[in-house]
């Protein structure tokens, strides 16, 4: 029987692929028979996990590229052809918060900085959107394949301190709707756009804000456990599944959704 989850021959690009995430979401691919394509800005983490893939029997390279630059994702587009002559899914990865997109509690409201706000919304729904008009050609021209974009629990609820990031994810869901449904009317069935939304994960950017240095939780951390009925934070590679699911032909007549990755967290209504 077919194994309809499988990624085998599969050229599919991950960005953020240096990240936290990002290292679950290449792993994931390649023990499904994937081709990962790790795209970061830093070339050395870039390098080093395609070279670990690589020695545990999967294909890999790296593409080092910064998701707001549209030349770079060109270079690595071409890249990726040169080697392959095709792409046939992308996963967007790349995204997260800065110290100038949070708003503490003692700062003025209506003092905010309004720049460093649009710099995460731009990150987050930009670096999503560029790397799609990039890839998303050449999947076209393969045509069939899948884009997963990557959500979050900030864009359907208020979450405290990081505005510009509940709004490059809440802006991104509403472009993760609109772009699926221009390319089924474009493509019918064959390219599909769907969207993972994590819980609440340990990465760089939200270590501080949720643990203190000795491991135990800050108020905000410990709030966040309060409200996810399974207690506990996520651990990235309990994402793989769902991320194969969408990249596979197993969701073949999905598109345009959501998947929560997040204990509960959505659903639960603090009482």
């Amino acid at each position: 029987m077919e194994n309809s989850f499988s990624l085998k021959n599969k050229v599919i690009i991950v960005t953020g692929g240096t990240g936290i995430l990002g290292q679950s979401f290449i792993s994931g691919i390649a023990a499904a028979g994937g081709i990962v394509g790790i795209l970061g800005r830093n070339t050395e983490v870039a390098e080093k996990r395609a070279e670990i893939l690589r020695k545990n029997g999967s294909e890999a390279f790296a593409l080092v590229a910064d998701v707001l630059d549209n030349d770079q994702l060109i270079a690595a587009r071409d890249k990726t052809i040169a080697l392959y002559g095709r792409i046939d899914g992308l996963v967007n990865a790349a995204g997260g918060n800065m110290p100038q997109g949070v708003l503490q509690p003692e700062e003025d409201l209506f003092k905010m900085n309004l720049e460093g706000m649009k710099q995460v919304l731009n990150l987050n729904l930009w670096g999503t959107l560029q790397p799609t008009q990039v890839f998303g050609e050449e999947i076209a021209k393969t045509g069939k394949g899948s884009i997963v974009n990557i959500s979050s629990m900030n864009s359907k609820r208020a979450v405290t301190k990081v505005l510009g990031y509940n709004m490059g994810k809440a802006a991104m869901d509403c472009y993760n709707q609109w772009f699926a449904v221009e390319l089924a009317n474009r493509y019918g069935d064959k390219i599909r756009m769907n969207a993972i939304a994590p819980g609440f994960f340990l990465t760089e950017q939200n270590r501080s804000l949720l643990t203190n240095t000795d491991g135990t939780y800050t108020e905000r951390g410990a709030s966040v456990i309060r409200n996810t009925p399974f207690k506990r934070f996520g651990n990235p590679d309990e994402l793989i599944g769902a991320l194969v699911w969408l990249l596979s032909d197993a969701s073949a007549f999905v598109t345009g959704t959501m998947i929560c990755v997040d204990g509960g967290f959505s659903a639960f209504s603090g009482v």
